[in-house]
Parts: structure tokens; C-alpha cells; sequence
């Protein structure tokens, strides 16, 4: 290796200089993650602010499906949406030469992510300790499907499985139905926040002790942590939670009712709910009919309330309930499909549809963080790369020459 080029230092310091006024400018991470869980992590620590060199393996010959499949993903807005504001370095990192240079990055970086099977990393020879032996800096972070160890550590992990294994299918759907999945990976994104908050941590702690550490969750283990009172139903009182569709299973009336024009879904179970739903709903005697002025009684007498809401509520349009109920006080709210959740005035207001200029793709919208730091602007400060974009400028910050950056290219390594 050379010296860094005068060029790659200016590009370092234009980059931190773009980043200066985020909480995490300054931070390096390196980016080993595939599918949606470790990205979703990763996606956290590059919104705000850290330089996150993405590892993309080197592609497959043109033509083929594994290439195509490689590109499609690229170009599509799934993958746009959860590898913005990163940089890309292809590398081969079955080759040795390969891994030499994720050593060379890691002795640099502050955090690794990663969500391989635990075999697999061994046999890379890029584990915690391969790489904490490089930098005891470092604060590893890893994602399975069931854990680290156990029976079933090197099991391949999809989030549909892990909903069915930590019971969320299980009381997911009508009750007369058959057990459903979630409309979103949820495994998977729970997965990727306690991941990225388990890092924060380590990197607080590093500041005490000087030395990084291991952090790692699992599918399994974040999505039994989502099930939280469905849980513990069974935990400490030993009910084995049922199915109840859009209705809650303790807290009466939770419901979707229909309207003259479509649904307004309600949740107004407290004491100082349940006589304000009343009253906008032209019956305030409900609040004092016998069996329904507490929450247990409410809870028996289910059925009865949920068809008297439903045989006001479908007599007027979603909007005359939304203004009502909520001038009321009640807690409600319309059921949106995803084009007119961008249209809502307070979505809009928020920002969640955040603009990034591609290249090659045009201005795209993606989703925006859901976090807010006073001071700091929600942006994308540079679109999704292409697999590689960045590999001469990340190898030449390392010192690495333009000659044996092309020997690694003619070698297959990038």
C-alpha cells in the first residue's frame, strides 16, 4: 500500500464535511449485511450521519440469472429504499486477497454488521474474534434466525418462519380462520432496530472501556420480544391468546366498523373513553347500562357492543366519524390503502416521503427516518450506489495504488 492520494483525503473531508452536523458523522461502519433485517439496521447508523462502506459481493457473468437477479434488485425500490446514504466496494471475500482488505477496512472502522449463519462467517474467517483480534475497537453486530447457538444456530431464518414460531401467526387473522402472517416483514425490521439500538449501546460503552464488543439478536428472539402481552398471557397467567381479527383481545370496543362509504377503525376501552364514544355516537346511555360501564363487563358483553357501534356507524361516510370522534375526543382514524397513506395531511406534514436524486433512476422518493434530532435535517445525502460505485475511492482512502487496484480487479477479488 501507498500513502493516501491527495484526492481521496479531500474526498474524505468533503464527505465529513457533508456529514458534520449529523449525531453519527464520524462513525465507520462496514456493511456485510444481505436481505432486509441486517440492512434495516445498517439503514439507521447511514441516515444519520456515519460512513457505511456496503461489502456487495462481485457479480455473476452477464446474462445469467444470479446476475440478473443481482441488477434487477439494484434497480428496484426495495433495495433504493434501504441502501441509501451508503458507499459500495465489491469484494470476493473467499478469496484471501479479498479478505485481506476487509482487514485493512476493519482496522479502521468503528462498527461491522453482519447477518450470516454462523458457519458461514467461521469458514470466511471473518467472525467476532477474527476481527476484533484486527481492532479490539471494534463493536460487532450480528443477526440470525434463531441465534447464535443452540439447536437451531445454523437453521436459515425467513421472517414468515419466525412469525410462526414466536406465535404472532397464531393470533393473527379472524377467529374462524387459519393463522396469517403479517402484511410486513416485521421479524425482519424488528430484528434490524434492536440490532442497531444494541450497537449505540456498545459504542456508549466502548467510550468507558475502551474496548468493543459482540452485540447480536436473532428473528426469534426480537419477534417473541414484539409479542410482549400476548406473551406474558401465557407466562404468568397461563392463557394461550386466540385470534380475534381487528378486534383487541382485552380492551372492548377495539374494532374496524363500516361507514356508508367504507371502514373507521375505533379504540375507546378506557373509563374516560367509552362515555365519550357514546355520546358521538347519539347513545350516551350505553356508558351506564348495566354490565358495560366497566372494562371486565364491556369484555363479556363484546358482541353486543361492537353490532350496536357498527349499526350507527355505517348510517354516515369515514369522514363525518373521523371529525366527529375526534372533535369528541375518541381515537379513531380512517383505513388508508399505501396511495392514500402519502396523501395524508399530517404524513405529508411530517415528511416521510423523502426525495433522493439517482443518477441512473431519476428523483425517487424513499421513507424517510421516523427519528427527529433538533438541529439535524432528515435527507438523503447520497442515493442508493450501484454495487461497486465507490471501490477505487474506498481503496484509495486506504492507500491502496491505482496499479494494485487493478491487479485485484483483473484477480476477481473486487
Amino acid at each position: 500500500m501507498t500513502d493516501m492520494s491527495g484526492a481521496a483525503r479531500a474526498a474524505g473531508a468533503r464527505r465529513d464535511n457533508d456529514q458534520g452536523s449529523l449525531p453519527l458523522a464520524g462513525l465507520k461502519v462496514i456493511d456485510l449485511t444481505l436481505a432486509r433485517a441486517g440492512p434495516t439496521a445498517v439503514r439507521h447508523l447511514a441516515d444519520w450521519g456515519a460512513d457505511v462502506i456496503r461489502i456487495d459481493p462481485p457479480l455473476a457473468p452477464a446474462g445469467t440469472p444470479a446476475h440478473e437477479d443481482v441488477v434487477g434488485k439494484e434497480r428496484g425500490s426495495d433495495y433504493q429504499n434501504l441502501h441509501r446514504n451508503k458507499r459500495s466496494l465489491r469484494l470476493n471475500l473467499k478469496d484471501p486477497a479479498g479478505r485481506a482488505v476487509l482487514l485493512d477496512l476493519v482496522r479502521e472502522a468503528d462498527v461491522v454488521i453482519e447477518n450470516m449463519r454462523p458457519a458461514v462467517k467461521h469458514r470466511l474467517g471473518i467472525a467476532w474474534e477474527d476481527l476484533s483480534a484486527v481492532n479490539p475497537r471494534l463493536v460487532y453486530g450480528s443477526i440470525s434466525g434463531f441465534g447464535q447457538d443452540g439447536p437451531y444456530r445454523e437453521r436459515p431464518g425467513l421472517d414468515q418462519i419466525a412469525q410462526g414460531m414466536t406465535g404472532l401467526m397464531s393470533v393473527t387473522g379472524l377467529p374462524d380462520g387459519q393463522p396469517l402472517r403479517t402484511g410486513i416483514a416485521v421479524g425482519d425490521l424488528t430484528a434490524g432496530n434492536m440490532l442497531a439500538l444494541a450497537v449505540m449501546m456498545a459504542l456508549f460503552e466502548r467510550q468507558r472501556t475502551g474496548r468493543g464488543r459482540w452485540v447480536h439478536t436473532s428473528l426469534m428472539e426480537s419477534l417473541l420480544f414484539m409479542m410482549d402481552f400476548q406473551a406474558t398471557r401465557w407466562l404468568v397467567d397461563k392463557e394461550v391468546p386466540k385470534r380475534v381479527g381487528n378486534e383487541h383481545p382485552t380492551a372492548i370496543p377495539t374494532d374496524v366498523f363500516p361507514t356508508q362509504d367504507g371502514h373507521v377503525t375505533i379504540c375507546a376501552a378506557s373509563s374516560r373513553l367509552w362515555p365519550r364514544l357514546c355520546a358521538a355516537l347519539g347513545h350516551p346511555e350505553w356508558a351506564e347500562q348495566p354490565g358495560w360501564t366497566s372494562r371486565d363487563g364491556r369484555r363479556k358483553h363484546k358482541v353486543a357492543i361492537h353490532a350496536g357501534i357498527a349499526e350507527v356507524t355505517r348510517t354516515r361516510g369515514t369522514l363525518h366519524w373521523i371529525e366527529k370522534l375526534n372533535g369528541a375526543g375518541v381515537t379513531c382514524g380512517p383505513i388508508y390503502s399505501m396511495d392514500q397513506v402519502f396523501e395524508d395531511a399530517q404524513v405529508r406534514h411530517l415528511g416521510m416521503a423523502l426525495p433522493m436524486e439517482h443518477p441512473k433512476l431519476g428523483t425517487l422518493h424513499v421513507l424517510a427516518s421516523p427519528m427527529n434530532f433538533d438541529g439535524a435535517t432528515r435527507r438523503v445525502r447520497r442515493p442508493t450506489p450501484d454495487g461497486g460505485a465507490d471501490s477505487e475511492a474506498i481503496l484509495g482512502e486506504l492507500g491502496y495504488s491505482a496499479q494494485r487496484i487493478d491487479e485485484l480487479r483483473s484477480a476477481g477479488v473486487l
